[in-house]
């Protein structure tokens, strides 16, 4: 993060721990120097959207790989009238329409802000020059790829194995905010519970 970038966006300093954090996983995974990393930084872009506004919507190409600094982002399509809520990211979690930004084809879902959103988000374009210039960053795009690919995996397999109230608790003693920052139904929706049973499942834990 730059100067210059806090001079445009007050306040930004406040996100610096993101930052940090991403740094600390960047170098233990790659060993990447802070010169280098800052070199990524200096690739992207800070982004900021009102709540409930649409970042993405299908037909749209991707054209942003995000980093959420602060807010809460879901992603959704429709299965015929109904909204499903394939992904619920925040501060710290990445979001994008995959295959529309790498395969360069028209998204088919939406992206849509929850809160007040701000992303630090780099571009497809700047993306390939960065993985040119900076060619440590193509061993840290393959280990991103595939962690990610890992984790949606390893959920595909829970919402299929485990009971509704196992995959509820799971899911809210890791992220017990998003009770409070989240509607009822897309987090039911997101974890393929019935919106009567979630209602049910909640007075199992405390509100944070």
């Amino acid at each position: 993060m730059n100067d210059s970038a806090k001079k445009i966006y007050p306040g930004l300093e406040n996100f610096s721990v993101q930052i940090a954090r991403l740094h600390r996983y960047v170098n233990a995974h790659t060993g990447m120097s802070t010169e280098e990393f800052s070199q990524i930084i200096n690739y992207c872009e800070i982004r900021q959207f009102d709540k409930k506004e649409i970042i993405l919507q299908p037909g749209d190409q991707e054209n942003y790989f995000n980093l959420i600094l602060k807010g809460v982002v879901r992603k959704y399509m429709l299965a015929g009238k109904q909204e499903v809520t394939l992904q619920l990211s925040k501060e710290g979690h990445f979001i994008h329409a995959e295959i529309s930004f790498f395969e360069r084809k028209p998204a088919l879902c939406w992206l849509e802000t929850l809160e007040s959103t701000t992303c630090l988000s780099i571009t497809r374009q700047k993306m390939d020059a960065l993985l040119v210039e900076v060619p440590i960053t193509n061993r840290l795009g393959r280990l991103m790829a595939g962690e990610l690919y890992a984790r949606k995996v390893m959920r595909d397999l829970i919402q299929m194995q485990r009971p509704a109230r196992d995959r509820f608790l799971q899911y809210i003693q890791k992220h017990p905010d998003m009770l409070l920052r989240v509607p009822q139904k897309y987090l039911a929706s997101y974890l393929q519970i019935k919106p009567e049973t979630f209602s049910r499942l909640k007075h199992l834990v405390k509100q944070p």
